[in-house]
């Protein structure tokens, strides 16, 4: 037993992405994760446009290796109580559904706890158990729209535009396994019995957004959006096209900036007033670009990539993500994990010891309902 969360059971009720994605972390750290399901299932097995995968598809199976499925009717006084002697026998609990349902159905916070004295009840829900939005219906689309965060990204007039994945719920998830391994620590050293978490998607995407959000609490600085230059707003910092291909390159530093300009061939730009210092540049940020374009264009991006490398500084080729995960690098990182006849993701961290990871691939549909025989339906 090296992993860290070997030994403790989750009963997990969640769907889709947010409360699976937390409950991935935890299985991938050893956890037993047991899977609560209607008799339909998760939605997500059902998130393909091939019809021959619905059930099964990639995007749940690669959040819910090394999980139990239990299949259960929560309405009917069987699945109940079958549910209730798993939240009995538990160490933490998952959900995320809409606050007051978990109620209804005799499973919240109070119910579980009163069936299980040291329970760790972690709720993932859109705007949180409190405030006057607590009710509100929401999904991942929907909070990258009233948090702001699609009007983060592009340039100063475009239209709004969605993160082309679901962030939202994905640093939810993480955020609620950091939230249930920091209340195991609180328990484990004595310092609750129990515990009762509530991760909001909104409150997480507004923590995701500290870099934006801070300066606007502290001094009022509203964000300014600059396309794909950095957050330093160098423009030094920025993607360009080149003969063929793009390349994003990364010099904020004076040393670095002035190596980055010597590799391009004009470092004779330093020499003009209006790129002289760091302020100079920002004020002058699209003049500049104009000077860069014209140096980029005259190369590939995979030659300015290995310029810019064998020089030690950052930059690299724009590249899909199917290039991406291809790369002889991640092999050794131990970012994969080889399953059942899949490849997925592993959790993105490694360890000397006790790493993550899991041998078991996703469950069908009510695989484990023997563990509860007597009363599954």
């Amino acid at each position: 037993m090296t992993r860290a969360l070997e030994g403790y059971t989750v009963v997990d009720f969640s769907h889709v992405v947010a409360g699976p994605l937390a409950t991935h972390f935890l299985a991938l750290n050893g956890a037993r994760v047991i899977k609560i399901e209607t008799p339909t299932g998760d939605l997500l097995r059902n998130y393909s446009p091939n019809r021959e995968e619905w059930g099964m598809a990639p995007a749940f199976r690669g959040i819910n290796i090394g999980k139990e499925s239990v299949s259960l009717d929560l309405k009917s006084a069987e699945g109940l109580a079958a549910a209730q002697r798993l939240v009995a026998e538990a160490d933490i609990v998952v959900e995320n559904f809409r606050p007051g349902v978990m109620e209804r159905l005799g499973l919240g916070y109070e119910a579980a706890r009163a069936l299980n004295p040291g329970v760790i009840y972690c709720s993932v829900s859109g705007f949180g158990q409190t405030g006057e939005m607590r009710d509100v219906a929401a999904i991942d689309q929907i909070v990258q729209s009233l948090s702001g965060l699609m009007k983060l990204s592009g340039n100063e007039g475009d239209p709004a535009m969605r993160i082309g994945f679901p962030i939202v719920d994905t640093y939810s998830g993480l955020l609620a396994a950091f939230a249930i391994q920091t209340a195991i620590i609180q328990k484990e050293r004595g310092l609750v019995e129990s515990q009762n978490v509530d991760v909001a998607m909104l409150d997480a995407t507004l923590v995701m957004l500290s870099s934006v959000v801070n300066p606007l609490l502290m001094v009022g600085q509203q964000h300014v959006r600059t396309g794909n230059r950095g957050f330093s707003r160098s423009p030094t910092a920025d993607t360009f096209a080149c003969m063929t291909g793009e390349i994003t390159v990364g010099a904020v530093e004076d040393h670095h900036i002035a190596k980055m300009l010597d590799v391009l061939g004009v470092a004779h730009l330093l020499d003009d007033p209006r790129f002289a210092t760091r302020i100079d540049r920002l004020r002058n940020a699209d003049a500049m670009r104009v000077h860069l374009a014209a140096a980029f264009e005259t190369r590939d991006a995979a030659e300015w990539e290995d310029a810019f490398r064998a020089a030690g500084l950052s930059a690299a080729r724009v590249m899909d993500i199917a290039e991406t995960v291809a790369m002889p690098h991640l092999a050794e990182r131990d970012l994969f994990l080889d399953i059942a006849g899949d490849r997925v993701l592993n959790a993105g961290f490694r360890l000397a010891t006790g790493g993550p990871g899991t041998e078991q691939g996703a469950p069908e549909l009510g695989a484990q309902n023997e563990i509860t025989a007597e009363t599954a339906v």
